[in-house]
């Protein structure tokens, strides 16, 4: 009779926890729809939390929808090597507040074959809504000495098929002849475990301005 009672209070119990408080993964994935087909990535949000909680801001947003990968930088010696870089760009509406830098030190998590990594200014704090994701090892962008390095993430499950076909695309124009002349579609990026965690924030570019009836719409 104790054994039953014990099992029933446990069942009771663990059914009133809500599904807030519960553990959340140390692997978050998120899949990136893109024009050349889907790359899935697993975020280690135990070993970076800030930077997975950013990213993951604009992932449950829907901030990443209808962005591009826009840059291709390829190792001058090995061009098959390098990264590729997407995101918001300078869309200054999609934005979310900064975070701290998590570096390669602080984490663990190094530049690999196949990392995540968020792209920043030069000052250390500046990373936000735009990404990179590595083609080989990448070390010279790891923290060392008193150079903080960027904030690498997390890894690519699957997709890399296609993340050198966007690596290996025509570049010109600015970052150094590095940008996209086609850039390619984001179409969406989706939480595909873990629960969402939308920021509650105003979406400015989902805003449509819209005269009222009689007169002619602003220009």
């Amino acid at each position: 009779m104790r054994i039953l009672f014990s099992t029933f209070a446990l069942a009771t119990l663990a059914a009133a926890v809500p599904a807030a408080a519960r553990r959340e993964p140390a692997l978050v994935r998120v899949r990136l729809d893109t024009a050349y087909g889907p790359i899935v990535l697993a975020l280690e949000a135990r070993r970076a939390p800030k930077t997975v909680a950013n990213f993951m801001g604009y992932v449950d947003d829907h901030r990443f929808d209808g962005m591009t990968f826009y840059r291709s930088a390829r190792n001058r010696s090995a061009p098959t090597y390098g990264f590729i870089q997407g995101g918001i760009r300078t869309d200054a509406r999609r934005i979310l507040p900064p975070f701290p830098l998590e570096t390669t030190t602080m984490t663990g998590i190094k530049h690999l074959d196949g990392t995540i990594s968020m792209a920043r200014r030069a000052e250390a704090g500046s990373a936000g809504g735009n990404f990179f994701i590595t083609v080989g090892a990448i070390p010279n962008m790891d923290a060392k000495g008193s150079y903080p390095g960027y904030a690498a993430f997390g890894h690519v499950v699957s997709g890399m098929p296609v993340i050198k076909r966007i690596l290996a695309l025509p570049t010109g124009g600015g970052m150094g002849g590095q940008l996209l002349l086609r850039p390619v579609k984001l179409i969406a990026a989706k939480r595909l475990n873990g629960t969402p965690r939308p920021t509650g924030l105003v979406k400015p570019w989902l805003v449509e301005t819209r005269a009222p009836a009689g007169r002619p719409a602003r220009k």
